[in-house]
């Protein structure tokens, strides 16, 4: 019996090559381990801008000063909220699968985008398990500063971070998939 998500991949799948699991990424509103460092630098940076932002407008400046606190604002916006929503949708639209021959992930927010990685490739990877049993399978090395860039979708963020089966229940299940 296939399940909606393994449907997803039902196209992917090349000859000869069959699944052997599929998931997805826990969904809703998450609080991570990067949020340690990023809630209070969002408070202070959104703090700041609008801040900055009123004592302009309050104060009669020039609307050139106006227009440059704008950016500021609308970033210390989506820093402090904006992140959660646009990182619970994007796991929203992701779909992962381990097949014979490989490892596919199915994600995008605006565009479907496919990413898939050979098995007899693989060198490197890594299980991060929570104590509720929910986890984190990491593809390749881990950039020493990626645990801050979890979860914050800021262009540019996603070359510090390995391809990932992410916030997946079971997570040593797979360990046992694998080895099938």
């Amino acid at each position: 019996m296939w399940t909606d998500t393994m449907l997803i991949f039902q196209d992917e799948l090349g000859p000869d090559e069959h699944l052997l699991w599929s998931g997805r990424p826990k969904t809703g509103l998450i609080l991570r381990s990067s949020d340690i460092f990023l809630i209070p630098f969002s408070l202070l940076w959104g703090g700041f801008a609008i801040f900055w932002e009123i004592s302009v407008i309050a104060t009669g400046a020039p609307f050139f000063f106006w227009l440059w606190g704008i950016p500021f604002v609308l970033i210390g916006l989506y820093i402090t909220i904006g992140r959660f929503f646009i990182d619970a949708q994007q796991r929203q639209k992701t779909h992962y699968a381990l097949t014979n021959k490989r490892i596919i992930i199915i994600s995008g927010l605006f565009n479907r985008t496919v990413k898939s990685l050979s098995l007899r490739t693989l060198s490197d990877i890594s299980l991060s398990e929570k104590r509720n049993g929910t986890g984190t399978i990491t593809f390749g090395p881990t950039h020493p500063v990626a645990w801050m860039y979890a979860g914050m979708a800021w262009p540019g963020t996603s070359r510090y971070m390995s391809p990932a089966f992410e916030l997946i229940d079971a997570v040593r299940l797979f360990q046992k998939i694998k080895h099938t």
